[in-house]
């Protein structure tokens, strides 16, 4: 046989015969046994009293309390006596986004919690000016609060209103490092042990416009020392790294794996992240400054970015945030909600996650380096036993709204002892030469 004398159709050869002997189809893993008639529902739906009461769905009052360590939460509560809670937390500009929620207030009372696209769209294009860190900050506290409050209502978990689960647990990862990285391989050993597979820290501190190629060294050991013991780590560039040193400090961490690296260029610079974007193979991601899809849109159309992180308590709340991580889809682009807050943010975080297709890990700040003075991720939580970290997951969450409970006592008691102090702000990072430094 050859080429110019080709067998006929329908013939075999001994090479056709041996395929088809060794040919074998492997048996159904046992996910695929277990899940061969889809996810099912954990949950037996129970409205609340109230859903059968006209009227009662209509918003009555909006507060919001800022607490330690730095979170700001928002409690809405229906006539029918429903409260859901959001959080709008803004790290380093809790009055200005409290100003916002005292206009916020004054406009809903009265409005029916159940119509929430209604809400959002008139709270963002009813203003004339839109968008910003604040509005959507405040926008989204308001936002998360009415999902909890409609769960509550109809007797579901949000993750049931987004169009059901796709996945049963999400993935997560731990900070390790500080704002000035150090220790991360005895901090991460912790988190291994804690139940995390995923880590996250700051690449670097404070570094020049142009440093020495010799200040990114550091860098990489870090990342060596924390994948030595099996675990895999995300470096945050923090918009800290500009243009000249960005590109290096991709090129040295290559052979070293990253998970991802994250803003590696500040915010703006979509022309730039795609010239470093073309020089690597190392997943990049960024989000937590882009506020709305418009902010989002350059970026995606570009192709610069592999993952999008919007911070669910600045981009609009769920609202956006499922939205968002649609348009993302579309581009291929994972998924991995930016979350050093609290526990509403949280868990509002993990609901879209447990809906959405191209969600890849969420960020969890227990135990994280901002999180001081006895101050912590539980703290204000009544069953922080549903945030529990097992495999590098956390499990599916089960009750109407959000599924987490709220010591209301103390928050309100923190609250009126934190209006006392002075909010949180950020460290300011300054050169040898007393110029100020990106944080």
């Amino acid at each position: 046989m050859s080429a110019q004398n080709p067998q006929p159709i329908g013939t075999s050869t001994a090479a056709t015969d041996i395929s088809t002997q060794q040919a074998t189809y492997l048996p159904p893993s046992d996910l695929s046994a277990k899940y061969h008639k889809g996810i099912q529902r954990p949950i037996v739906v129970q409205p609340h009293a109230s859903a059968s009461k006209a009227g009662s769905t209509k918003i009555k009052t909006i507060e919001n309390f800022y607490v330690r360590p730095r979170w700001l939460f928002v409690r809405v509560e229906t006539e029918g006596g429903v409260v859901g809670w959001g959080e709008g937390t803004l790290e380093g500009h809790t009055e200005a986004v409290q100003g916002s929620l005292r206009d916020i207030s004054r406009r809903l009372v009265g409005w029916d919690a159940m119509n929430i696209e209604e809400i959002y769209t008139y709270l963002y294009r009813h203003r004339f000016y839109r968008g910003g860190e604040v509005l959507m900050s405040a926008m989204s506290g308001v936002d998360i609060a009415l999902w909890d409050i409609k769960g509550k209502v109809l007797g579901v978990p949000v993750w049931e209103l987004l169009g059901g689960k796709i996945r049963e647990r999400c993935d997560v990862y731990g900070w390790v490092g500080g704002d000035r990285p150090s220790d991360v391989l005895a901090q991460a050993k912790v988190r291994k042990e804690q139940g995390f597979t995923r880590v996250k820290m700051n690449a670097t501190e404070s570094i020049g416009w142009l440093d020495s190629p010799h200040a990114l060294d550091e860098t990489v050991e870090r990342l060596a020392q924390v994948k030595s013991i099996g675990i895999d780590a995300g470096l945050d560039f923090h918009g800290r790294v500009h243009k000249g040193m960005a590109k290096q400090l991709a090129a040295a961490l290559e052979p070293h794996r990253p998970l991802f690296i994250e803003e590696p260029l500040l915010p703006g610079h979509v022309n730039e992240l795609k010239d470093l974007y073309n020089k690597t193979t190392i997943p990049i991601a960024l989000g937590e400054r882009l506020f709305t899809r418009l902010d989002c849109r350059p970026y995606f159309e570009a192709g610069c970015i592999d993952i999008i992180q919007p911070d669910i308590a600045h981009a609009g709340g769920i609202s956006e945030t499922k939205k968002i991580a649609i348009m993302a889809e579309a581009y291929d682009i994972g998924v991995a909600p930016h979350c050093p807050l609290g526990p509403l943010a949280f868990a509002a975080s993990l609901h879209v996650g447990f809906s959405t297709p191209n969600f890849v890990v969420c960020e969890m700040s227990w135990k994280m380096h901002y999180n001081t003075g006895g101050f912590d991720l539980f703290t204000y939580m009544t069953n922080p036993e549903v945030f529990q970290v097992e495999g590098g997951s956390v499990g599916l969450l089960t009750t109407p709204g959000l599924g987490i409970e709220l010591d209301e006592e103390l928050i309100r008691k923190e609250a009126a002892e934190a209006e006392k102090l002075e909010p949180w702000i950020n460290p300011l990072f300054r050169g040898d030469d007393g110029m100020i430094r990106e944080w």
